[in-house]
């Protein structure tokens, strides 16, 4: 754990209580005293009621500023624990272990904590850096592949945005390698992940700038979350998102052809969605129109000009958008 921490909250889904577990016996043989306590399951958890809960816990073990939570799961796990570190005393450590690959590459590295509202996801949190993240692949062994494919569409999004070496990856064996986690390819692949966002992370924590690139795909793929009452997974609606942002570029005349259909081409290896029902543009639009990323009331689009060529796209017209719309519409 490092300092002198004499305590550690262990927090963790209640799949990963096994692996929990032995962190929490770790900890104990190192002369820590950990406390398990068990979150409720993905979206489910990020509400203010589990983080009064954990405060509670937090009081009654009598937690010092020099103590810890220790987060293991997914990423909603990461995304409460780290609230729950950044608002007990102003801020204590976290150290997160991710146990699937959208943890992995996204919620666990970036510093951003948070929990959701009926208002939207997300609209309550914190900017804190954990003081450590713990990515073992084996975890992804036992990771159904519905969800490793849904982390994959965060890695994919990186590709887009920063380093195209991840796409050639993919389409080298047709996306075999990339959904196999024991493979060198899926390691190579979240590493480079990871270095994408950490390098963006670093030199923006709190989104003045820089940062908001990793929002791709994010602007529809969150209005699918709300609209579907965050039924879908974050990344199969990302990767919806992501086919989205794409034929806007394109209907805005920033982004060519083949770029667009690269889109559907890479995803559709890893199965992943690439569209969405028709008759939900109403809901999605005022969505949207109340996603966190709005700023002064002007909605915003990350958007590609090119491969790793991220551009910000301010008041899109009406037609584009509803044109965009209608290609994502299977």
């Amino acid at each position: 754990m490092g300092g002198d921490a004499s305590r550690a909250l262990v927090l963790h889904a209640r799949a990963t209580e096994p692996l929990a577990r032995r962190h929490a016996a770790a900890l104990e043989a190192a002369g820590v005293t950990a406390v398990l306590h068990a979150l409720p399951d993905a979206e489910e958890a990020k509400t203010l009621e589990v983080v009064a809960r954990c405060w509670a816990l937090l009081g009654d073990e009598r937690f010092g500023r020099e103590d810890a939570v220790v987060a293991v799961g997914g990423g909603a796990t990461t995304d409460v624990a780290g609230f729950v570190a950044a608002s007990w005393l102003r801020g204590i450590r976290l150290v997160n272990v991710p146990t699937t690959l959208l943890g992995m590459v996204d919620a666990a590295v970036g510093g951003k904590t948070g929990i959701n509202t009926a208002h939207g996801k997300n609209l309550v949190g914190a900017f804190h850096p954990p003081a450590g993240v713990v990515c073992d692949l084996d975890a992804l062994t036992t990771l159904p592949v519905e969800d490793l494919r849904a982390g994959l569409a965060e890695v994919v999004k990186a590709g887009f945005i920063a380093d195209e070496r991840i796409l050639r990856l993919v389409e080298a064996d047709g996306g075999l390698e990339a959904q196999d986690p024991r493979s060198a390819v899926l390691r190579e692949l979240v590493e480079r992940a990871v270095a994408v966002k950490s390098r963006v992370v670093g030199a923006d924590l709190r989104e003045a700038g820089l940062r908001e690139i990793l929002n791709y795909g994010h602007t529809f793929g969150h209005a699918i979350e709300r609209t579907e009452g965050y039924r879908w997974r974050h990344g199969d609606a990302v990767a919806v998102g992501m086919v989205f942002a794409a034929e806007l570029a394109r209907a805005a005349g920033l982004l060519a052809d083949d770029v667009v259909e690269r889109h559907r081409s890479v995803l559709g290896l890893l199965s992943l969605p690439t569209t969405y029902r028709a008759g939900r543009w109403s809901e999605l639009h005022e969505a949207m129109a109340h996603d966190k990323k709005v700023r002064g009331n002007v909605l915003r689009f990350v958007l590609l000009e090119g491969v790793a060529r991220p551009t910000v796209l301010r008041r899109p017209a009406l037609e584009h958008l509803e044109a965009a719309y209608a290609a994502v519409v299977g």
